[in-house]
């Protein structure tokens, strides 16, 4: 009888097991998976090695090359897609549990992001999968008899390395385009947050994918991750994660020149012009700085404010701070969770002090909530800045927790400077009662999102992904399932005649016999 989990209970808590070839992959050595707001084990997970992915990588290319899935019609794609998404649909509270627990993230949060975004985006991929322009017919000016045809067709096998602070959303995105363009697929999930990828490989199993398309192995990043970035095999490369890693992942992929889509750091700039609408823009700026303790590579860590209200907005920022809960993220009260490890506290308040030695001044928070029930587990207060430089560590550098730079500006083409005074470019917002005027200044940002009175609106139809050293391609929208195919032009001479007359002024006449 097939084992249709990926876990088994061990010493009394969940054992999370390796995906490969449509079955479950035990090891001997194991991670132990934190909860980030107790420091509990909430389960165990194996261990994978270099050998494990050669398997995995193997197994992918079997597959892809004995070609039952890249050779299954779109429309027969997309319903395993549907099916799947269907499961994952009636799973949420469930998933989005277990999310919390290896996550820190608020459940209220976790619904929505661990569970919500990627079932939406699984639906959005079967549905592109129907749609999408698999053949294109492409006249040929000027030869009327011959005919043109460009076709996108999958890669290969390819590999997605999934980060630690969004494991649900990001699994998707690295598979679930791939595998709609009939690619096969080796996931690396990252050993602290391993649950969400292989629940997803088990019910897009079950909903009819064959074995051996979709692998997902647990490991780390230099060992692991790096073998598989640099193996022969593997044709395409989707990693997100830091901007420093993924230099060394485009290094290690360029060896066999294989493509890679990197989607990496931001420092986000949050420009409120002096029209906006006070009461939203203090609201969406602490929602784009605090949503998940900070981290996340889109959040929007500079704020900056027009000389004119930037006392007011401060003070209505800092007041409305106060009103937030820290605290149990499976408290469904809760609006702001753990960090995700005491590596990553430690981080995060370093860069607090950083601040203060620079002379930027403390407005909010600063250091770790008090009270008993912060004693055990990894915490960060909200913290704010004023008086910041665009020169700071602070307002340079990617701190990856919930720490906000305020800067201010006295014109607006002095705040569009200092938002692209960066070396990335992913996300920047604008908040103003006009639309145009916010248009126009979204204009001139380098940002690959840029949003208007709004943030972190990671919409399945538009593109995401960075200029500058934020990263190379997009994930979601039609532009990412275009990113896990290359073209085919194919040409037919309907005739011959022209054939042979472009032949004979190349190579001359033939002898005759």
């Amino acid at each position: 009888m097939r084992d249709e989990a990926p876990t088994v209970t061990k010493n009394g808590i969940p054992h999370y097991r390796m995906f490969i070839d449509g079955g479950w992959v035990d090891t001997a050595d194991r991670y132990e998976i934190v909860n980030p707001a107790t420091e509990d084990i909430t389960a165990t997970a194996a261990k994978a090695t270099t050998a494990h992915v050669d398997t995995a990588v193997a197994v992918a290319r079997r597959a892809y090359e004995e070609g039952s899935w890249r050779r299954t019609p779109p429309v027969e794609r997309a319903a395993v897609l549907d099916r799947a998404a269907t499961a994952l649909a009636a799973r949420m509270e469930e998933i989005a549990t277990i999310s919390s627990r290896e996550t820190g993230m608020p459940i209220r949060s976790a619904l929505a992001i661990a569970v919500g975004f990627p079932q939406m985006h699984l639906q959005y991929y079967a549905e592109l999968t129907r749609t999408f322009e698999w053949v294109r017919p492409t006249p040929i000016t000027g030869q009327v008899l011959h005919s043109g045809l460009v076709k996108k067709e999958p890669i290969g096998v390819c590999a997605g390395i999934c980060p630690w602070n969004f494991p649900a959303s990001i699994a998707v995105w690295k598979s679930i385009p791939a595998l709609a363009a009939g690619n096969s697929v080796v996931l690396k999930v990252d050993e602290k947050t391993p649950s969400f990828a292989l629940e997803l490989a088990a019910i897009l199993r079950d909903a009819g994918l064959p074995d051996g398309v979709l692998n997902v192995v647990i490991g780390d990043g230099p060992t692991v991750g790096e073998h598989l970035v640099k193996h022969p095999d593997v044709r395409l490369v989707s990693f997100t994660g830091s901007t420093a890693t993924g230099r060394r992942v485009m290094a290690n992929a360029s060896e066999t020149i294989k493509r890679v889509l990197l989607e990496l750091g931001g420092k986000g700039p949050n420009i409120v012009l002096d029209d906006a609408d006070l009461d939203l823009a203090v609201d969406g700026t602490i929602y784009g700085f605090v949503l998940h303790a900070g981290q996340a590579c889109e959040s929007g860590t500079r704020l900056l404010l027009p000389a004119s209200i930037h006392d007011e907005f401060v003070d209505r920022l800092v007041a409305r701070l106060e009103t937030l809960k820290i605290g149990d993220p499976l408290d469904p009260s809760t609006d702001v969770g753990a960090v995700m490890n005491a590596t990553q506290r430690e981080r995060i308040l370093g860069y607090i002090e950083s601040g203060k030695t620079e002379g930027a001044r403390l407005v909010h928070g600063g250091g770790t909530p008090a009270g008993p029930e912060f004693d055990r587990g990894f915490w960060v207060e909200p913290t704010v800045f004023a008086g910041v430089t665009n020169d700071m560590r602070i307002a340079r550098e990617e701190i990856f927790g919930p720490v906000l730079s305020i800067i201010a500006y006295d014109s607006v083409d002095e705040a569009v400077k200092i938002a692209n005074d960066t070396e990335y470019g992913l996300a920047a917002g604008v908040w103003s009662r006009d639309n145009q005027r916010a248009l126009d200044v979204a204009d001139r940002l380098e940002a690959g999102s840029v949003w208007i009175n709004d943030w972190h609106n990671m919409s399945q139809h538009l593109p995401f992904g960075g200029y500058k050293q934020s990263g190379i391609g997009r994930e979601l929208g039609p532009d990412a399932l275009a990113e896990f195919t290359q073209d085919k032009s194919i040409t037919v001479d309907m005739s011959g005649d022209l054939s042979r007359r472009a032949y004979g002024l190349v190579l001359g006449t033939p002898p005759k016999h």
